[in-house]
């Protein structure tokens, strides 16, 4: 009993990722779906960005977030696709401290960055719907290109500190997490130190990311709402609000998986393991396998191009 208890409090450099809880067994299974998922977000994101570089008719500030939003998105799906098929295809749950620090920054790291380029997009929707005569001299190539740099700028001050304040910290009790990567939230509470800094770091890096960006994007659709209602043509309006339809889907898949992520996290300690890694997982695979396919379907002109450069092939 002594011998438990020491090891229970000796310091680890290590932590222990968690695949799916109580399906161990059939994880070779469950990496098929998995593997299928992660191949649809590489060449989806890929395809778009690829499309988007090379034809001439698509440099255009639509498209141009766009394939922001697409480069986030690789980023969200390499950060954590490496862990997640080692544990389902090897059983590899170790992931060092170091490790584990270098993923936590690209995984939030891209997701402020996600958070971003959707609050540029409703700019963009915005501007093309209330004010479009100046469309092209608001939105020119370098004001795109400043707004980019601005958001890898956010991202790298808001992570910086908290990864800082997260090497300072001593882990000495169990060192199992609950996903199949390193979620910021669940390695703090691993901790033997004093998180209430760590805790207040994150909370901060939140609200100056998603706190901002979501009002953003609500107060840019009241106002696209407003100016759309006071066209007379129902038609007018129709397409009006079509070419949002796309902007409004990506919006729903990121924000809704990551509050319900964070109220499992802050008021679901009593539901099963199993609910803790699916809403994980739900939450960074969604966005990056499924926009592609909403923006392919919704955007007349990209899906003429992607049509036209497959049936070359």
């Amino acid at each position: 009993m002594i011998e438990i208890s020491s090891n229970l409090t000796f310091p680890f450099s290590t932590f222990h990722l968690t695949g799916i809880p109580g399906l161990e067994e059939v994880h070779a299974w469950i990496s098929i779906p998995f593997f299928c998922l992660y191949t649809i977000a590489l060449l989806g994101n890929g395809m778009i960005l690829f499309v988007i570089i090379r034809e001439q008719s698509l440099h255009e500030p639509m498209y141009y977030f766009l394939s922001m939003l697409s480069a986030t998105d690789l980023g969200l799906t390499i950060s954590t696709m490496s862990t997640t098929l080692s544990i389902l295809w090897f059983d590899a749950r170790e992931i060092s401290l170091d490790g584990c620090i270098v993923q936590m920054f690209f995984l939030h790291g891209f997701t402020f960055m996600e958070s971003g380029v959707l609050v540029a997009m409703a700019f963009d929707r915005f501007v093309a719907i209330c004010d479009p005569l100046r469309y092209t001299t608001i939105l020119t190539n370098a004001r795109i290109a400043q707004l980019a740099v601005a958001m890898i700028i956010r991202m790298t001050v808001l992570m910086l500190p908290l990864l800082l304040l997260f090497k300072k910290l001593s882990f000495c009790g169990p060192n199992g997490l609950s996903h199949s990567y390193c979620y910021h939230p669940d390695v703090i509470k691993l901790s033997c130190s004093d998180t209430k800094v760590n805790s207040m770091c994150g909370l901060a890096a939140l609200i100056l990311s998603t706190g901002i960006d979501t009002p953003c994007i609500v107060l840019s659709y009241i106002l696209i709402i407003r100016s759309v209602l006071s066209i007379a043509s129902p038609k007018e309006q129709h397409k009006a609000f079509s070419t949002c339809a796309s902007h409004i889907g990506a919006v729903a898949i990121f924000y809704i998986p990551m509050i319900s992520l964070s109220l499992v996290h802050r008021y679901g300690q009593l539901a099963p393991k199993i609910v803790h890694t699916m809403m994980a997982n739900i939450y960074l695979m969604l966005p990056p396998v499924l926009n592609p396919i909403i923006y392919s379907v919704k955007t007349a002109q990209l899906r003429k191009v992607v049509g036209k450069l497959l049936l070359a092939k």
